[in-house]
């Protein structure tokens, strides 16, 4: 399973950022292949200055070797060795109208002083962070989402837009990151469903992912902007780089198994602003998007 699925990451890699190189126009995507010390490594690529994006990742990695002893305590054992691998992307566009959008799909395997895999499971999702809202957009992306679950159970969207909305909640803040999407964890083997289910399922999520996005972007991209509204993307973008620096599981993971700090942190944007209690006008377009992530809802 970690070869079939470490196949299928790379080949997805290849397919979003020949994409998005193509809806940019402009900015291509670099490199970075790395090597991690303990075991493993991966492909990291970043694209910058762009027509479209000012900042964006699509990286791959598979990791290997000696449980850390953040995850020995995490797990309740005294020792065992570890298997992961993931596609991670993050796209934070130039245009305000542009939503940033970041997407994971990941596989674990835990195994004994046999070598035998004592557990597995996968792990992902897809949310999107608009700084202007687009009901229109929210139901596309999440209408995708959907209709991506749907082939597989019915109970799985409800559910794991649940999961996403409670996941994705700056808590000191009192407020989502975004609009949501999906997120799941720990999707094991079930009496219900195989370990070849899970993995449908997670490519079935991954294969819509282009889908879910590049229209909002074609849609998006041509409208113009005020130099008040890139204050506002970015006072947002604040926003962004508290949750992943605070509570962000994929994150802390990295950081906490010497990770490779220029590829973790490649999801924080170029530009940011912090301004003092800062408060958008009462009945603008900002305090609408306010509204919406004090309280999330349904779109589909």
């Amino acid at each position: 399973m970690k070869n079939k699925f470490y196949k299928y990451i790379e080949n997805l890699q290849n397919t979003i950022t020949s994409k998005l190189e193509e809806v940019d126009g402009l900015a291509t995507f670099k490199e970075d292949i790395w090597v991690r010390e303990e075991g493993g490594g991966g492909k990291t690529r970043v694209i910058e200055n762009g027509a479209i994006f000012e900042k964006g990742g699509v990286n791959i990695s598979s990791v290997y070797g000696e449980l850390p002893e953040v995850l020995r305590k995490q797990f309740g054992v005294k020792e065992g060795n570890f298997f992961a691998c993931g596609l991670s992307l993050v796209l934070h566009p130039i245009n305000p109208f542009v939503p940033t959008v970041h997407a994971n799909w990941r596989y674990f395997e835990m195994y004994n002083s046999q070598g035998e895999i004592v557990t597995q499971w996968f792990g992902g999702g897809q949310d999107l962070t608009p700084y202007y809202l687009f009901d229109e957009d929210a139901v596309h992306f999440h209408q995708t989402c959907k209709t991506a679950c749907d082939k597989h159970h019915s109970d799985f969207y409800p559910k794991f837009k649940k999961t996403c909305d409670d996941y994705f909640w700056n808590s000191h803040r009192n407020e989502a990151r975004g609009i949501g999407g999906l997120f799941f964890d720990y999707l094991k083997e079930t009496e219900d469903f195989s370990m070849e289910n899970r993995y449908d399922f997670v490519t079935e999520i991954g294969n819509s992912f282009l889908n879910s996005y590049v229209p909002i972007v074609e849609k998006r991209k041509g409208i113009s902007y005020t130099s008040a509204q890139k204050d506002w993307q970015e006072i947002r973008r604040g926003r962004y780089v508290e949750f992943n620096l605070v509570h962000d599981k994929g994150t802390l993971f990295g950081l906490k198994t010497n990770g490779r700090i220029e590829s973790i942190l490649m999801s924080l944007p170029p530009k940011v602003q912090w301004k003092y209690d800062h408060h958008p006008e009462e009945n603008s377009e900002e305090a609408k998007l306010i509204k919406v992530l004090k309280n999330p809802k349904s779109w589909v």
